[in-house]
């Protein structure tokens, strides 16, 4: 089998999926090319799979329009089961050529329709992108694969490696440093828990912001932020709780990593932790900016650690029966196979 993937994404839980999954084809002896940014660092973990392409690809570009015709050729030559875009943007470059399967993987809610004239089937990672696709106006088939977690040996960050006392309660946050990801949430709910440490891993245009905000909130000397990390887990391992403070959250990788990290999850009723997380069962949900309520649950893992190994159980739980590797690749490899009617 083979799969042309084109992917104009940046840094965050979504690529390291995109990483995660060709890896995990690979291991299926998927043959797979790929056409990227430049300078992404996760480029030499995908290369080690197929050749690499490397395009910034501007709309209405000469070197696009060039790009445009060298994809649609080395589609009709080289014969891919399966071309993959992922998100809109991608979506552009998916070639009018009959023969694969041509799709787009969303990780996200689509504003329109426009950039899907050519594909064949919309892949949203859970059931509410599928449902607003059609809501626009999609006729054309749409299916539900979700994610699974990289398949990582957690290894907890040792606490002194950012000046963090032992015997402290941790939380940790991950996610880009943006409005939508509610990281001003998670400080302020931190600074409400006397003697409460935090780790925010993760860079973007608000950490100056949040660093001024946990100065201010009182809790600047007891909060580390990490920067970016090829592997957060490891962090999220580290700490006695995780918080996923978002306000707009399509899936919410970093809780199925805090799950395979052993970790209790406070999170809000975001869009997906909302469909596969159990408030009590596998984790603890509060409404979006519900600060009280979100210290509050944070209080409550310092305070009861049983509470916070059940969340660990009922997580893990979850995580083998929805988000299991072998059972998303299968579906990628019968959609490729056998299309999506």
């Amino acid at each position: 089998m083979k799969v042309l993937h084109i992917h104009f994404g940046k840094e965050g839980g979504a690529e390291r999926f995109f990483v995660n999954l060709a890896a995990a084809f690979a291991e299926r002896g998927v043959a797979q090319r790929f056409v990227i940014r430049p300078g992404r660092s996760w480029e030499g973990a995908v290369a080690r799979h197929g050749p690499v392409w490397l395009s910034n690809y501007r709309y209405l570009s000469l070197s696009s329009l060039l790009l445009q015709r060298r994809v649609a050729r080395m589609v009709r030559d080289w014969r891919p089961d399966a071309v993959m875009a992922w998100m809109p943007r991608a979506a552009r470059l998916v070639p009018d050529v009959p023969g694969p399967v041509r799709l787009t993987r969303l990780g996200d809610y689509p504003a329109h329709l426009r950039h899907f004239r050519h594909c064949d089937v919309l892949v949203g990672n859970q059931p509410g992108i599928a449902a607003h696709c059609e809501g626009l106006g999609w006729t054309r088939p749409t299916r539900t694969i979700s994610n699974f977690a990289r398949e990582v040996v957690p290894v907890p960050v040792p606490r002194a490696a950012h000046d963090t006392p032992e015997d402290a309660f941790l939380i940790c946050g991950a996610g880009r440093l943006v409005h939508r990801k509610g990281m001003d949430l998670l400080i302020r709910a931190a600074a409400r828990i006397p003697g409460a440490w935090l780790w925010i891993v993760g860079e973007g245009k608000e950490r100056p912001a949040l660093e001024a905000l946990a100065a201010a909130e009182g809790i600047g000397a007891r909060t580390r932020f990490v920067g970016w990390v090829d592997e957060p887990i490891h962090h999220l391992a580290a700490s006695d709780a995780v918080g996923m403070p978002s306000r707009h959250e399509p899936l919410g990788n970093v809780v199925l990593e805090a799950w395979q990290a052993g970790t209790p999850v406070v999170s809000t009723r975001s869009e997906g932790p909302s469909w596969y997380m159990v408030d009590g069962e596998n984790g603890a949900l509060v409404d979006i900016d519900a600060l009280d309520d979100f210290a509050d649950r944070l209080r409550r893992l310092r305070d009861d650690p049983a509470l916070g190994a059940r969340f660990v159980r009922g997580g893990q739980a979850q995580l083998g029966a929805m988000f299991s590797k072998d059972a998303i690749v299968d579906q990628y490899l019968d959609l490729f196979a056998n299309g999506p009617a």
